[in-house]
């Protein structure tokens, strides 16, 4: 009966969060694409499909002619048909419905077909038209689409919603001399006197923003993944990185292609698979079907590449193929649903990678990778839950962020293990079969299940997915005759209203040469460690010691001494992690004490990617968490400290990874000598392996000091040889330069969408604008910033306003900068919701430095 009344209340929570795909009332007419469209157009329409014909001149500037064919069945004709075009309504010349001319009639970001013009069945319309360039990312000579979530609209006519899945038959002309990939397989190129031309193949069913295609001056590899006859589209030029990435970046993609057809069950379920590398591509990856497209510096790596940037190539590649079960076969109904196709990707990224590294590789890994940027929202007053309401497409982009990217895996995690791992398997493969080249929402996946587990799943998804924040854990122990008697831990909401997280996590007791190991689970507010009770008094407790627990753990002041004693580096990353976060809550270690017990910790850590944990740490503690007076006080004995600590390592990785922490942190002139010998010389330390793009890192860490060479900067461009680093290196170097006018002018210029195009060039030059050591001087940009923001999310890619909030606010610390936010969201009341809540996310580390700084120090 129990299971009976649970089914019954699950079954209800499902009925209500799915009502909204029922309910079809008459769509509203308004700009972005709102969900009464939305679900009025999914109720009438079927069997879409595009034939798009684009002549695609060299340069940029010229207009990029075409011609759509779209076709669709209808099955009402009592309203006129929405089609989306976010353009100017004078690029098209010419429309025909069903043969009729007829003229233009676009209100509100749609095209209206008249209902006089259609019919039951199958329409057609042809548009002739001039392609919109706001999604087209073209450069001098390469474009590549982005249309992810809602801008395929910006490029021509489409009904552009994730779930109106059409087919796609594309053609191309382009310069004879230009490659191109696109979602299907190609079949046949033509070459003129002028122009090349391809004709690809119709495409499986697509959501709009699946659909992609890239063309321009590549360079075509013809490789094998997954048995598979696979292109690959590259511009990069240095052979040291294309000779050992290329065998890698095959291998990666078969070895992820191999693992998710035998975990899904599911053979690859599209045509083709390819890829292509974008210079300064705006994301890691993104996954369209058949040409997936990535980040050319995140796959061509050196023979000196960290194992932090090998493990993000493989997440990266594990990623994007993990989407073309999760999010490409079976997608999304509506984006508010977005964050599943990106936890199912991360989560599978993870698992795929546990079956190569081993248990606690894979532990150590999942913890460093998540855990941290999942807490850098959650803790704040701006965190989001992770499934998010959205009313309009235009604001899907607002929904990223590292609460989807990072907390979701570890939910998905806790899913598993509460309801076990093949169950889980089970339930998972019942709902890609059933889904399958279709459209799901989470409701449809937990209602199957389910099916599978005995366990609460209603409870458990409203505190995990439908609610923000992390429980803040503590603990008491009491001892008698030096045993334990009784060990309770206990968990609270850190912001808002009571809740109670379901979870499971370890807890470690360490005694002199050994170590007893408890499982608990929280069902409630309270825990009792029967476990526990009767063991002999440890030397110290270690809280979610396998790091799968989530919140902000308890640290056991007596394991501060012995912290880098700890035998296992997941214990050690755990513990770091967990007083981190503990020091930005004002408890158990202040900022300057952490800075140095991190810095000790560097001369004795072995572990590759926890040097790197402690090194971002240290730099964040540093720069935000440290006054300039401080900094001057510690500098020199950190660059003692870290330049120590790479001489003792003896793994090449580690030394690198020193020698870059060395870098960020620098004050003195003796290290400014010493780095500026390494970077004129390009003779790198003993055993540290340094690329041109290193060289480039140290010429612009030397330039932002304001270094005595003035012709440091022009040196660096001379010697870099890639066009599009050289081109990434120029657009940067006037937001480094030691002339404010040249820094104002530079920060004037992003006030025009065209110099805002290249978003991972702008974000590299905000770091440096708004460097620590810039900053009585670029505190007057931070305004100008914020007002700028609404244009920056309606113009930009998806996480371009979460990227342009860090890279600007992302280590200030005074109560002036603070100010800054303080006025602008109070002289605001009634500003968009999410773009306030990234607003509250990115300046949360700025408070909490301004009142630790006046507690601790002042």
């Amino acid at each position: 009966m129990v299971r009976d009344l649970r089914f019954l209340f699950l079954l209800l929570f499902i009925l209500i969060a799915c009502s909204s795909r029922r309910a079809v009332n008459d769509p509203v007419l308004e700009t972005g694409v709102d969900r009464s469209l939305a679900l009025y157009r999914k109720a009438v329409l079927s069997n879409i499909g595009y034939a798009l014909e684009l002549d695609i001149p060299a340069g940029q500037t010229k207009a990029i002619s075409a011609h759509e064919t779209l076709t669709f069945s209808l099955n009402s004709v009592r309203l006129p048909v929405q089609l989306d075009f976010k353009e100017d309504p004078a690029k098209i010349s010419m429309m025909i419905i069903n043969g009729q001319h007829v003229d233009v009639n676009y209100q509100k970001e749609h095209l209206l077909l008249g209902p006089g013009f259609l019919k039951m069945g199958l329409n057609v319309v042809q548009i002739e038209f001039t392609a919109g360039d706001g999604a087209l990312n073209r450069n001098l000579d390469y474009l590549y689409t982005l249309f992810v979530p809602d801008r395929a609209r910006t490029v021509f006519p489409c009904f552009d919603q994730p779930d109106l899945k059409a087919i796609y038959t594309l053609t191309l002309h382009v310069p004879q001399d230009w490659e191109a990939i696109a979602n299907g397989e190609l079949k046949d190129s033509v070459i003129g006197q002028q122009y090349k031309t391809y004709h690809f193949k119709p495409s499986n069913l697509l959501s709009t923003y699946h659909f992609a295609f890239a063309a321009g001056n590549f360079r075509l590899y013809k490789g094998i993944a997954g048995g598979k006859t696979t292109d690959f589209l590259y511009r990069e030029t240095d052979k040291t990185k294309i000779t050992p990435s290329l065998p890698a970046i095959f291998a990666l993609h078969s070895s992820a292609l191999k693992y998710y057809e035998s975990w899904t069950g599911i053979p690859y379920p599209f045509q083709k698979f390819g890829f292509v590398a974008i210079p300064d591509f705006q994301f890691g990856g993104m996954e369209h079907p058949g040409a997936i497209q990535y980040k050319a510096s995140s796959l061509f790596l050196d023979t000196g590449a960290t194992k932090d940037q090998l493990n993000s190539r493989n997440n990266l590649i594990a990623h994007e193929t993990a989407h073309m079960w999760f999010g490409d076969m079976v997608t999304m109904d509506w984006f508010s649903d977005v964050w599943m196709k990106e936890v199912f990707a991360n989560f599978m990224a993870d698992k795929s990678a546990e079956e190569t590294a081993g248990k606690d590789a894979y532990a150590l890994k999942f913890l460093i990778d998540h855990l941290p940027a999942a807490y850098a929202v959650d803790r704040t007053e701006g965190a989001n839950p992770i499934r998010q309401p959205l009313d309009n497409l235009k604001d899907a982009g607002s929904l990223y962020g590292n609460i989807i990217y990072h907390k979701a895996p570890v939910m998905m995690q806790q899913l598993e293990s509460l309801m076990g791992k093949a169950p889980f398997q089970q339930g998972v493969r019942e709902y890609l079969h059933k889904f399958a080249n279709g459209n799901a929402s989470w409701p449809d996946l937990i209602q199957i299940l389910d099916r599978y587990t005995p366990a609460d799943l209603e409870q458990w998804n409203k505190v995990w997915v439908n609610e923000s924040g992390r429980p803040v854990i503590s603990y008491t122990v009491t001892y008698e005759d030096e045993k334990i008697t009784r060990l309770q831990i206990i968990q609270r909401p850190e912001y808002g209203q009571k809740r109670i997280w379901p979870q499971t996590f370890e807890l470690s007791l360490f005694y002199p040469g050994s170590v007893k190991v408890l499982h608990a689970s929280f069902t409630g507010e309270k825990l009792v460690v029967k476990g526990a009770e009767g063991l002999a008094r440890p030397m110290f407790i270690l809280f979610n010691s396998a790091g799968d627990g989530y919140g902000q753990w308890p640290v056991d002041p007596l394991l501060l001494q012995q912290l880098f004693s700890l035998e296992k580096p997941l214990h050690r990353a755990t513990a770091c992690i967990s007083l981190y976060e503990q020091m930005l809550s004002g408890r158990v270690i202040r900022p300057d004490e952490l800075l140095a017990l991190f810095g000790r910790g560097l001369e004795r850590e072995q572990e590759e990617l926890n040097i790197k944990l402690l090194t971002n740490y240290i730099s964040t503690i540093y720069w935000q968490f440290s006054t300039p007076a401080q900094r001057k006080r510690l500098s020199a004995g950190l660059e003692n400290q870290i330049w120590a600590a790479l001489q003792q390592q003896k793994a090449s990785n580690n030394r690198k990874q020193l020698f870059k922490a060395y870098q960020d942190i620098f004050m003195s002139a003796g290290a400014r000598d010493r780095l500026y010998q390494v970077w004129k010389s390009q003779q790198p330390p003993s055993g540290v392996a340094l690329a041109e793009d290193d060289y480039t890192s140290l010429a612009l860490s030397l330039a932002v000091r304001d270094d005595a060479d003035p012709a440091i900067l022009k040196i660096q461009d001379s010697r870099i040889t890639n066009p599009d680093r050289k081109k990434r290196f120029e657009f940067i170097m006037p937001a480094v330069s030691g002339d404010q006018g040249k820094r104002d002018n530079f920060f004037n210029s992003l006030k025009f969408l065209p110099n805002r195009a290249r978003e991972s060039n702008v974000l590299g030059a905000l770091y440096y604008l708004h460097h620590p050591l810039r900053q009585a001087y670029s505190i007057r940009y931070l305004q100008q910033s914020l007002d700028l923001l609404e244009e920056i999310q309606s113009t930009g890619d998806i996480f371009f306003p979460q990227s342009w909030l860090q890279a600007t606010f992302g280590t200030y610390q005074t109560k002036q900068a603070a100010d800054v936010v303080r006025k602008f969201l109070a002289a605001h009341p009634g500003y968009n919701s999410k773009l306030r809540a990234k607003i509250l996310q990115n300046s949360d580390n700025l408070f909490r430095a301004e009142r630790l700084i006046k507690e601790v120090y002042e």
